[in-house]
């Protein structure tokens, strides 16, 4: 089948401005529902234009930045517009981080105001008074408290700051290439790296995900669990929806299962029984809210289709919730780098178990430890390799860091991490991290695997697997694993389970039962932390 590929952004091009104007019949639709309210497409646009004279009011000059820390609200999209609209650089970070993880970024990224949500003012305060830093404005959104003053810098409301700026009438003369927000990487190990997007990649994340994958249209209502500081929470809550007139679900709050199950079933006083029709959320997300006893009825929903990505999503999760809910989960893989989906399952072809095939507009390849790409086998299925991708949305670089940057960005191809395999029919697996693949016996074991397998067990909520060197100075795999809440297993269960289910050089050697599994504030299971646990208890030893 042949994809006619949509064409590139003309070179001058401004993000902002082309969601106003794609949207320009549709004013008096809701655009975004918070949850203290809505705003209409046409009320959005004029906020926008007032947001870009704001900041620029402020002082703040083409391509300097600007933080945005901020819970999931419409101030949230009006910032990241209005600052693309001016041709400032909004810097979006993780609101779960820690005072020094933002004083890092303050001094990595040098910016010139914040754009703050005020529960989270304390800690950028906090972050501000570590030092050294340029910010000159705080821009608080909603505040109820008086608003902060400090050393160096003055506080305005956002809706202060729009009252008093006049809508801009033309947007920055920006370019499709031109350097145009951040993101950081979650920094799983080692300092976050900014990673710098441009003003198209937008634009194409959108043209060849939203539309030809997901078919959205101004009809759907759409929800995403993952946060609009995400990459991936960044398209399903912005780019996407906007791109096509759809109306926008947001939520402040951290997204608990009965969290998302108030937005899905429209029982909050915003909605008013709106009900989405599109919700993304990720693996860890939805096995949680699977095994909640007060998961909405089918009848309760109005969802069409769900999408997962942040990590790979276990077969068994996505037959579950198929089955309960009647909507297709669209599992792929994404990066910070690629700042959305490159590699995806397509409604109406869906399989569980794998990440589906290449998005068109994207190619990838899966190569050897020497960076050569793999030949396939006689079926045409390709071996466990490196993945590689090449597509018009990577970034330009990551911020200050020429090594990484180098190592990640190879011409036109961006290596990420992941390891996967391809079967003879052309669809992808995921086999795990670079950094978390086992070798037993001499054959690699993907830890993937053998926690998609534990969790098809009733009693097992969650499940992690790690290498763990024995006596001998062999690897053997180890399983830390999270029951369900009043579920009881032990370890012979857990062996007599694998046995039935794994090749037997794969199956855990070494089980041990914990609470929690230590993740990032993605969802992501960090893997490291096991290892390093692992290898402080023998050092003790």
């Amino acid at each position: 089948m042949t994809h006619r590929l949509p064409p590139p952004p003309p070179a001058e091009y401004n993000f902002a401005q082309d969601l106003i104007r794609l949207n320009a019949q549709r004013t008096h639709k809701a655009a975004l529902i918070d949850d203290q309210g809505q705003l209409t497409y046409g009320e959005l646009a004029e906020q926008i234009r007032r947001m870009a004279n704001g900041l620029q009011s402020l002082g703040l000059r083409r391509e300097e930045r600007v933080l945005l820390l901020m819970q999931d609200n419409n101030d949230w999209i009006v910032g990241f517009l209005g600052a693309l609209y001016a041709g400032i650089v909004p810097v979006c970070l993780n609101t779960l981080l820690t005072a020094e993880d933002y004083a890092f970024m303050l001094r990595n990224c040098r910016a010139q105001a914040a754009l703050v949500s005020e529960a989270l003012v304390p800690t950028l305060e906090a972050a501000l008074e570590q030092g050294p830093h340029e910010v000159k404005h705080l821009v608080v959104s909603k505040p109820t408290l008086p608003l902060p003053a400090g050393p160096g810098y003055q506080a305005v409301a956002v809706n202060d700051l729009l009252a008093r700026s006049a809508p801009q009438a033309t947007p920055a003369a920006t370019m499709a290439d031109e350097a145009a927000f951040w993101l950081y990487s979650s920094g799983s190990t080692g300092r976050p790296k900014g990673t710098v997007h441009t003003q198209g990649n937008l634009y194409w994340t959108a043209a060849l995900y939203a539309q030809p994958v997901l078919g959205l249209t101004e009809a759907d209502t759409v929800f995403s669990a993952a946060k609009l500081f995400f990459a991936y929470g960044l398209g399903n809550a912005l780019s996407f929806p906007l791109s096509v007139g759809a109306t926008v679900v947001l939520m402040a709050e951290r997204p608990t299962p009965q969290a998302v199950f108030k937005r899905l079933t429209g029982n909050t006083p915003a909605l008013a029984g709106r009900k989405p029709t599109v919700f993304y959320g990720a693996p860890t997300g939805y096995g949680g809210m699977l095994a909640q006893a007060d998961l909405p009825a089918r009848a309760d929903v109005a969802l069409r289709l769900c999408s997962s990505a942040g990590e790979a999503l276990p077969r068994d999760i996505g037959e579950r919730w198929t089955a309960h809910f009647g909507a297709e989960i669209i599992d792929g893989i994404g990066s910070t780098e690629m700042l959305h989906i490159f590699l995806s399952n397509r409604p109406g072809d869906v399989r569980y178990g794998t990440t589906g095939k290449p998005v068109p507009g994207y190619e990838v390849e899966l190569r050897d430890e020497d960076g050569i790409p793999m030949k396939p086998n006689a079926d045409g299925s390709i071996d466990i390799g490196d993945l590689y991708i090449k597509g018009p949305s990577a970034a330009l670089m990551y911020w200050h860091n020429r090594e990484k940057s180098r190592d990640t960005f190879r011409g036109e191809w961006t290596k990420s991490g992941d390891k996967y395999s391809r079967d003879a029919e052309g669809y992808y697996t995921y086999a795990g991290r670079n950094d978390d693949m086992l070798k037993v016996s001499g054959i690699y074991v993907s830890p993937f695997e053998v926690e998609a397998t534990l969790v098809q067990h009733p009693a097992i909520l969650e499940a992690a697997v790690i290498g763990k060197t024995d006596a001998e100075g062999l690897t053997k795999t180890k399983a830390f694993i999270v029951l369900k809440a009043g579920q009881a297993l032990d370890e012979d269960g857990v062996k007599a389970f694998c046995k039935e289910h794994l090749a037997p050089y794969k199956y855990p050697r070494y089980i041990e039962f914990v609470e929690e599994l230590p993740k990032t504030a993605t969802g992501k299971i960090q893997r490291f932390k096991l290892r390093d646990l692992e290898a402080q208890r023998d050092g003790q030893a």
